[in-house]
Formats: structure tokens, sequence, C-alpha cells
């Protein structure tokens, strides 16, 4: 049923203004009813007000948006490696650990410290050694930040701080070191001093933090004298392939060494034992011997001067003399007697047959002296 039909008032249901409106509400209303929720604007319905109630709710949220910045950087995060000092209006507050945090922003600040990471920190220069010689040195400190209060708080910079400090627990044990000990084998010495000055300096002034490794990378005297320290070097490093090559030797030659001493000891004993047999043997023949000497001693007597004999000539060279032929004068060949001792061997030697080189002479004087021969050998 139409709302113009006869009967219905013609009222148009769109344009209630009275009782209960069952209508769509009017924007300007709608507006209105905001402006007085949130205290803007005043009790009437003036256009004024409407003007006004825009820029109120730009600036809430403006509010709403500074709030959920605000928020926003409140949060943080740590990571893994590192740890966060929590600051408070510029005071200590405590040690972050890693993950997700909140702080007050403009109130708290947060300053992470990488705890983990190895940091490198190098030094060089020339120094002053103990007996006054100049030389340059390199060396290279490993290091990382085990407390991180310490780190920010104990000095304005630690890091610098530790630079400082190389610098000077190099400086003086090099001076307390001669030149040949930094060039050459002292140079574990130094490093081992070196790292031990920083310890006592980062303990003393509470830097937060651990020296790693120390490394001793170069030391090399100046320029104008490198070359003499160059022979100087050469000269200690063919000593010591000396003294190692001296050192294989013995322990080579020892065993050889103790095996002859062995083998020495073993003949001596057989010599001592083939000794003793021997003495035993002889005095065994000889009380053999002692009925038979008693019972007829010239005969005995002959009888071991023949075999004595015997045993000496079988084993001398010998030279057989004709004196059948009336010589004066004999060629003896002594060299050739000497050189077949000193060549054959003494069970093996032969007679050695001269033949007599005679000069004319008379017989009475061959006949005298066959004659002395003769009587020579009984």
């Amino acid at each position: 049923m139409a709302w113009n039909e006869p009967g219905k008032d013609d009222k148009d249901p769109w344009k209630n203004k009275g009782g209960n409106n069952q209508g769509p509400p009017d924007l300007d209303d709608l507006f209105k009813d905001l402006g007085s929720k949130f205290g803007f604007g005043g009790s009437g319905g003036s256009s004024s007000s409407a003007n006004n109630s825009f820029p109120n709710a730009l600036i809430i949220v403006a509010v709403l948006v500074a709030v959920v910045i605000y928020a926003y950087s409140c949060i943080y995060t740590i990571k893994e490696a590192e740890r966060g000092v929590k600051l408070r209006f510029g005071e200590y507050v405590e040690l972050v650990e890693p993950g997700l945090s909140w702080k007050w922003t403009f109130i708290e600040n947060i300053i992470p410290v990488d705890v983990q990471t190895t940091r490198d920190l190098p030094a060089a220069g020339f120094m002053l050694t103990q007996d006054e010689n100049v030389v340059r040195v390199e060396m290279q400190v490993q290091y990382r930040v085990v407390n991180a209060r310490d780190y920010i708080f104990s000095v304005t910079n630690a890091d610098e701080s530790l630079s400082d400090a190389l610098d000077s627990a190099l400086r003086y044990v090099v001076g307390q070191a001669k030149m040949d000990d930094v060039l050459t084998s002292g140079r574990e010495v130094v490093r081992q001093k070196v790292w031990a000055e920083l310890d006592d300096i980062i303990e003393t002034y509470n830097l937060g933090l651990s020296v790693v490794d120390v490394n001793f990378k170069d030391a090399r005297p100046p320029e104008e004298v490198k070359e003499a320290f160059d022979d100087a070097i050469a000269a200690q490093a063919d000593e010591e392939r000396y003294i190692q090559e001296a050192e294989a030797y013995a322990l080579s030659i020892e065993p050889r060494a103790r095996g002859r001493v062995k083998r020495l000891e073993q003949e001596a004993l057989a010599y001592k034992q083939q000794t003793v047999l021997d003495a035993e043997g002889a005095v065994a023949r000889f009380e053999k011997l002692l009925p038979e000497y008693q019972a007829a001693p010239e005969v005995t007597r002959q009888r071991l001067y023949m075999a004595t004999m015997e045993k000496v000539y079988s084993n001398t060279s010998k030279v057989m003399v004709d004196v059948e032929g009336g010589n004066n004068m004999m060629y003896l060949p002594l060299d050739k007697i000497i050189n077949q001792q000193q060549s054959v061997p003494r069970t093996m030697q032969q007679p050695v047959q001269s033949v007599p080189q005679s000069v004319p002479s008379s017989t009475n004087s061959s006949t005298g002296r066959t004659d002395r021969f003769n009587s020579g050998r009984n």
C-alpha cells in the first residue's frame, strides 16, 4: 500500500520530524553527535560547531599515530652475539640478554655490545733494546669483550686504551731484551711477556676485555745494518743445523759403537778362555813329559829342542846356502824376503832360494868359512 493513497494522511515516511523516526539518520546530525561525545562544540546546533569538528578529529588521529610510533620505538632486539647495556637517564640499570625486549624511549637507552667477535689490534714501530740497538717490531693482538659494563663505563674508549697498553707493554718488554733475542731465538719469550703485561693492564683498569692471542709478526733491524744482521742470522741458522747434524750422527754412530764394544768384549772373553785352555793343555803336556824327562833328561831335551825349532822355522822365511861351491861372497835378497813376509801370511810362507854370486877366491878362504859355518851349526 503506497503512503500517498487515500486514508494515509499524505505522511512521507522520509520526512518524519517528530515522534519515532524510522528512517536513516542525517549526516549533519551524525557529525554533531560525534562532536558532542568528544567534547567539541556547544549544545546548540550552530554551523560553527560543525565546522570545528573536522580539525579536532585530525588531532585525535595524530595523537593515536604518535602513540603507536612511540610504542613501536620502545621495542628493540638484541642479537645472539651481543649483550645490551640498559641506561636510565644515563645511569646503568642492567645487562640485557639476547632477544626481544622493551624500553621506555627518551627515558632508557640501550647500547649493544658484541661479546663474541674476535677483534684484531696491530702495533708496530722502532724500539730501543737493552743493548741500545734499534729494531722495528710488528705485533698483532686478538681480543674480545668479556664484560660489557666494564667495556662501556671503565674507560672512555676501551679499544684505544688497549692500543695504548699494547704499545707501552711492547716497548717495555723490548727494552728489557737484547737485540739478538728479539731478532732470533727470544721471540717466543718476548711474546709471552707482552701477553702477561697486557693482562695486568686490562685487570688493573677493568677494561672488560680478554686477550685471545698475541702474534709476533716480524722483527728486523734498520735497513742500514740489515745485511750484517742477515749474515749473523744465517750463521746462527748454520750453527743450529750443524748441531742437529751432529746429534743425528751421534744417534747413528752410538748403536754401532755399542755393537763394537759388545763384539770386543765377546772376543776378549773368547781369547781369555782360549788362553786358559792353552795353558792348561801345556801344563798337562809337561806333566806327561815329566816322567820321561826324569828317566832320560838329555834325550827329552833334544826332542823338545827339535820340536821347538820345527815350529819356529815353519813360520819363518829361510835362506838355503850352498857351501860346496867354494864362494867367498853371498848376496841375500832382504828386500824380497821382507816383501814376502808382508804380503804372504806367515803360515803360507815358503823358503826363498838364493842364487849365490861368487867372486873368485882361494881355496883356503872357502874352506875356513865352511868350517866356521859347520862349527856354528854344531
